[in-house]
């Protein structure tokens, strides 16, 4: 059975004060000046910024992947973390990749595409090398020349979804499904590829997409209403927007008598129907190691994207009961969990 342990630091104490913590202090935000923090370090440290866009359970546990992959590199003292929260907005993102440069860490992490577009946008004139981790399709965002291959002082992991054996899941819950809606952000470039992607697979299946668009959080409650009337269930991306608001989207969904369906284990824990889940902490440990060969002297130019290759199938028990689906043969071994709990059963 595999746990997700969502990292403690973060919550109300990811505002934007500074959190510059050693890695001994297991995660806990500290308001410590820079000062403080820097004496408080072994010497020699590697001092690394990390930029969270937001603060949503499949990217904590993306910072929770890499903070323990940069502890087992490098122990708990040898290395000093300053995590960032962006909180959705592309300016603070901005601004906070703007101060890790001013301060010449040795690396910068950046958790989902728009913090890592903002962060190698500011260190792209000096030498701290970018660490992406959860970016859907680096090529279009500009932060890869090609899933071989990263371009100068930049590379790191892709959460590309399995969209294929997402839909299998969907049609052997529900054979009948002609119409999946899907609700994504115009603006967010992740989406955009993944509502491509979506679309070629449903194509093949048969099945019509239909989307909603939205340019920020206060037009989900209408998009996600108008949506529900048009189909027969709702697909979700690892849209930062629609994730950060997804109770609303599973109210309008529950209201219109539609299930949704996640990206990932969080969002099925948080109510939605099934998925078939990136382990993202494995993915944040990924991109740790991405990170540590770069500052011993690996080009991130000759590096291949890293990716998670295999997803596991997650079930909501009671959802399930909710609709009255029956949970398919094929599927009897998933992960099954109940709503904002731990894995009930593999």
């Amino acid at each position: 059975m595999r746990k997700t342990h969502i990292a403690k630091f973060l919550g109300a104490a990811m505002a934007l004060t500074m959190a510059f913590t050693g890695c001994a202090s297991n995660g806990t935000g500290s308001t410590a000046s820079d000062s403080a923090a820097d004496s408080s370090a072994v010497e020699g440290a590697k001092k690394i910024g990390v930029i969270q866009y937001a603060a949503h359970p499949s990217l904590d546990n993306c910072y929770e992947g890499i903070r323990q992959g940069l502890v087992e590199a490098y122990g708990e003292d040898g290395v000093v973390i300053d995590l960032q929260n962006g909180q959705g907005d592309g300016a603070t993102c901005d601004s906070i990749s703007a101060n890790f440069v001013s301060k010449g860490y040795d690396m910068i992490y950046a958790i989902a595409t728009p913090a890592a577009l903002s962060a190698y946008s500011a260190a792209s004139k000096s030498d701290i090398p970018v660490i992406f981790c959860a970016v859907s399709d680096p090529v279009a965002a500009g932060l890869t020349e090609s899933l071989e291959a990263g371009i100068e002082n930049c590379n790191g992991t892709s959460d590309i979804l399995d969209f294929s054996a997402q839909v299998d899941l969907i049609q052997s819950i529900q054979p009948d499904v002609k119409k999946i809606g899907v609700l994504y952000t115009t603006t967010e470039a992740n989406s955009l590829s993944q509502l491509a992607s979506f679309k070629a697979v449903c194509d093949g299946k048969g099945i019509e997409v239909v989307e909603q668009g939205v340019s920020g959080a206060a037009d989900i409650p209408q998009a996600a209403t108008t949506l529900a009337s048009q189909v027969d269930c709702i697909n979700n991306f690892t849209d930062n927007n629609v994730v950060n608001n997804l109770t609303i989207v599973l109210e309008k969904a529950n209201a219109a008598n539609i299930p949704v369906y996640g990206s990932e284990v969080e969002q099925v824990k948080n109510g939605c129907l099934a998925s078939i889940s990136i382990d993202y902490i494995a993915l944040g440990k990924k991109t740790a190691e991405m990170g540590v060969e770069v500052l011993n002297g690996t080009d991130p130019k000759t590096m291949a994207v890293g990716t998670i290759s295999d997803g596991t199938p997650v079930i909501n028990s009671e959802v399930m009961e909710k609709f009255g689906f029956t949970v398919p043969e094929k599927y009897a071994d998933a992960e099954m969990v109940t709503t904002n709990s731990e894995a009930d059963a593999a």
